[in-house]
């Protein structure tokens, strides 16, 4: 009994042990799993922790790497190092060899001093490190492209006499390319190398391709499409916005098992010709014609001998830059709803989702027969099918049928918007199992979820993020459907925090950002749109030109990454000094401006009721705020002169507004919802101002029967202003607010993704103007950092940001049941969510390791809360400045926790 009683104490002992051990999981590298391509001398490592325990921190962390999978022989291994940093913990080895594998390991210690075991392992592999490196040459078709500038094709065969160990193909265009070797596809990235300011940053992609390659014969096959280089790109038919040529560079490193290597490149070995994409454009669709196929083109033994030899050009490589983001890719895939016959006669099938991608078609006919397929977002009134709102876009894919059984088509270089299609030219019976619909967008994590009581608030969440997924395609783009698809640099500055709660955008903003830099102009102005594609612009917008010094601050907020505020602090600091050096007196009042773009407008408006804010009174507060955030990127980097200067202009710009923007008795020029948002958002008022202002504020909002009247500026901050103040429970009201203008009334009105216009469609289903009237356009959907950040509480500290030191304070309210939210994090996930039950609220949080949590639970006071169960020690009581609202504070480290407390007196 005593042996038995002792092997009961040790299982129970090694299970405790076991439970309360630390976990290294979900490595990155470059906020990347196991990436390939790396030009980064120092890359960074990320690992998060796991463990049962609660209280659990990291102490120390200790690194390996080597070029061999079992660290034999490291080319670094760090001591031990006593910190409890895992995010961003940079390597320190010895200098990188270029397109050559990196494994790498961590292990840590918790603050109960032990040690876990070594995590997985990980790899990188680096791209060139040198232009130097660069063997291949650029090459064109060597035959006189047709009109409509079929896809070029170019193969290249060769022969690996020995085995292969390894294999590393980089790959670039002028235009867009697909790659396969021997048969097979390079990678499953799509719309390659993306969409960046080619004339200064074209990147190229890298891929491991070693088990592609076959000892003996191998051939390497490339198609190219105009895509954003030389296609039809912007507004008014801009084509050949970057050159008017298209051309491959590709070179393949290969090494065998013996230690040799040799290079394949692009030359005038190459042969080329066309096949069956006979037409592809992005605003217009793709042709495909299945009687041109060049069966076996892209693998051994087909006959070439008709071929072009590839023309070699010299673009140089000087503009060549790694990928550093993730590639577009496929995702969700929707089978038909339904199929319809509308009273004109057409043949519509409806997918029930407004969405980004493509149409993957099975079709059997007669050779020669063309079957089109039409995009588009919405129906009209009378269910018939509605193009309008897409313009010059034609969104057209056309199959023509190479008459061999049951043929499957499915473009590869365009993308569409579209929730139905229409089917012209095919004689049969349309089967729904027939037509799949593809998701194409930027391959970012999921990392937010947000759940509530309300369907139709659930619908909008749902909304805002199918909105990130349509217009996250490589570039933060306006709108998919019709012919713009920019990236407007003010719809991804109001969005950017948002959108860092529903993915993981980390390196999107990272790429892109770097293009806003290289599209800046040298006086500090940022382009409309990025990359650029229409042109000059000196004059520079409120609000847009933000996205030089708005999203670099949120991604250093969201993620802790002090990188990405030194990448663009010349960028943030040129926009600065553009307003600087258009304002006179320290007042920006000059220039064209975009204004609260969209607001609330009364045709015919005969008393003021249409919502016009002042465009110099939204300049001068977003000089502030820029101003305020180079002020914070100043401190974070150390450029103590910087802070310094920059913090008595900022005194001066508000000090300026005051004068010219602001009544005696605080009463703003323009007495809109967007003015007194953007005035108490960004702290241009004295204190002794703001509780009249924001009081002034919601009495607008009940003037117009709790109605939102803001454009695309005022309404990212809006319910944040009113909950700030003390008036969450008008926010509350705007956000379920159903009728127009509201976030709900679209919801209401059918939308599965969030529209450009408050009214797209009316009441009696007739839409707004077609030349703007996008049903996929995601600035609206800013709304979601309030969901997050205010109603379920999940925020992050300044002071260690990217969730290190984590913030969560919920505002229940709103008739609201229940809401929920939580987040991945470098760290790990966190939550929180509330319930109430009768008279009671139950608060449950989720805390990752290695983090640290300042937690408000709404009570009246400690005495009333029960932490799981039992009456709360070490809270106290806080209440927020400006509100009625009270919290018991408590500071928490890892684990899960569950409170209750009485509603009594909570709203």
């Amino acid at each position: 009994m005593r042996k038995f009683l002792l092997l009961v104490t040790f299982f129970a002992l090694s299970a405790a042990f076991t439970q309360a051990q630390v976990t290294v999981n979900k490595i990155l590298c470059e906020n990347r799993s196991n990436p390939i391509g790396l030009d980064v001398a120092q890359p960074r490592f990320t690992w998060e922790l796991a463990s049962a325990g609660r209280n659990v921190s990291q102490t120390a962390y200790q690194v390996r790497v080597s070029t061999y999978p079992d660290f034999r022989k490291p080319i670094w291994a760090s001591a031990k190092i006593a910190s409890d940093s895992s995010v961003h913990v940079a390597y320190k080895g010895k200098p990188l060899a270029s397109h050559t594998k990196y494994y790498w390991q961590v292990r840590v210690w918790d603050n109960g001093k032990k040690a876990s075991a070594w995590s997985e392992t990980g790899y990188w592999i680096t791209s060139l490190f040198n232009q130097t490196e660069w063997q291949a040459k650029w090459i064109a078709p060597g035959y006189q492209e047709d009109s409509l500038r079929a896809s070029p094709i170019f193969r290249k065969s060769f022969s690996a006499a020995k085995k292969v160990s390894s294999a590393i193909a980089f790959i670039t265009a002028h235009g867009l390319y697909e790659a396969q070797i021997n048969g097979h596809r390079v990678g499953d990235a799509y719309l390659t190398p993306g969409w960046t300011a080619y004339a200064k940053r074209l990147q190229y992609q890298a891929y491991d391709v070693t088990d592609l390659l076959a000892t003996g014969s191998n051939t390497i096959g490339v198609t190219l499409a105009s895509g954003w280089y030389r296609g039809t790109i912007g507004f008014a038919n801009n084509a050949n916005r970057y050159g008017k040529d298209i051309a491959l560079l590709m070179q393949l490193h290969v090494t065998y098992t013996d230690g040799t290597s040799e290079i394949i490149v692009t030359d005038n070995s190459w042969k080329s010709s066309t096949a069956e994409i006979t037409y592809s454009e992005i605003y217009n669709g793709e042709t495909i014609d299945n009687r041109k196929i060049k069966q076996g083109w892209a693998v051994n033994g087909f006959n070439d001998a008709s071929w072009s030899s590839a023309q070699v050009v010299d673009y140089g490589t000087k503009n060549l830059v790694a990928t550093y983001n993730e590639p577009v890719r496929k995702h969700e895939t929707f089978k038909a709803l339904r199929v319809i016959k509308t009273k004109k006669n057409e043949h519509i099938v409806d997918f029930g989702q407004n969405l980004v991608g493509w149409v993957k078609i099975r079709l059997k006919g007669k050779k020669g027969q063309k079957v089109t397929i039409s995009h588009a977002e919405v129906l009209d009134k009378d269910g018939n099918f509605y193009t309008d709102n897409l313009r010059s876009a034609k969104a057209q894919d056309n199959f023509i049928l190479g008459g061999d059984g049951v043929e499957v088509f499915e473009p590869h270089f365009t993308f569409h918007g579209f929730q139905f299609i229409k089917v012209e030219g095919y004689n049969g019976e349309l089967n729904p199992d027939d037509f799949t619909a593809v998701t194409l967008y930027s391959d970012m994590a999921p990392t937010g979820t947000f759940s509530s009581s309300n369907a139709l608030v659930n619908q909008l969440q749902h909304n805002i993020q199918w909105g990130q997924k349509g217009n996250f395609l490589d570039v933060p783009t306006d709108c998919p459907q019709r012919d713009e698809r920019l990236g407007w640099t003010g719809d991804a500055q109001v969005f950017s925090r948002t959108a860092s709660f529903n993915m993981n955008v980390d390196n999107f903003f990272s790429k892109w950002l770097k293009d806003v830099a290289a599209d800046q102009l040298p006086n500090g102005s940022v382009p409309f749109v990025v990359p650029n594609v229409l042109g000059k612009n000196d004059a520079g917008s409120a609000g847009w030109g933000e996205t030089a010094t708005v999203i670099p601050w949120n991604m250093y907020v969201a993620y802790g990454d002090k990188r990405i505020l030194a990448d663009q602090y010349a960028s943030m600091k040129g926009w600065v000094d553009f307003m600087k050096s258009n304002a006179k007196d320290d007042l920006w009042n000059t220039g064209f401006h975009f204004g609260d773009w969209l607001f609330y407008s009364v045709n015919d408006d005969t008393d003021g009721t249409s919502a016009v804010t002042d465009k110099y009174l939204i300049a001068q507060c977003f000089y502030a705020y820029s101003t305020q955030l180079l002020i914070n990127a100043a401190q974070v980097l150390g450029k103590t002169d910087d802070y310094e200067n920059y913090g008595k202009q900022l005194k001066n710009i508000k000090d300026a507004f005051m004068r010219e923007y602001v009544t005696a008795n605080g009463r703003l020029v323009s007495g809109t919802q967007t003015a007194y948002v953007l005035a108490l958002n960004f702290d241009m008022l004295p204190e002794n101002l703001r509780p009249q202002a924001a009081a002034r504020l919601a009495a607008n909002v009940k003037a117009y029967n709790n109605h939102l009247t803001t454009g695309f500026l005022g309404t990212p901050y809006l319910c944040q202003v009113l909950s700030r103040f003390g008036y969450t429970d008008v926010a509350y009201k705007l956000l379920l607010q159903d009728t127009y203008p509201s976030w709900l009334y679209p919801v209401k009105m059918g939308a599965t993704t969030i529209w450009e216009r408050w009214d797209g469609i009316k009441p009696d289903k007739t839409f707004e103007t077609p030349t703007m009237n996008s049903f996929n356009h995601y600035s609206y959907g800013a709304i979601g950092d309030w969901m997050y950040r205010t109603m379920v509480g999940l925020d992050t500290y300044n002071d260690a940001p990217g969730y290190k030191h984590i913030k969560i304070m919920p505002h229940p309210g709103g008739g609201f049941t229940n809401a929920s939210a939580s987040l991945q994090t470098y760290y790990g996930t966190v939550s929180s969510s509330w319930s109430i039950g009768g008279s009671q609220l139950n608060f449950d949080v989720e805390i990752p390791v290695n983090t640290t949590a300042s937690v408000f639970i709404p009570a009246k006071d400690a005495a009333s809360v029960m932490d799981n169960g039992k009456p709360l020690k070490n809270g106290k009581l806080f209440q927020p400045a400006n509100s009625k609202e009270t919290y018991i504070q408590v500071e928490l480290g890892s684990g899960t926790y569950h409170y209750t407390a009485p509603m009594d007196g909570q709203k």
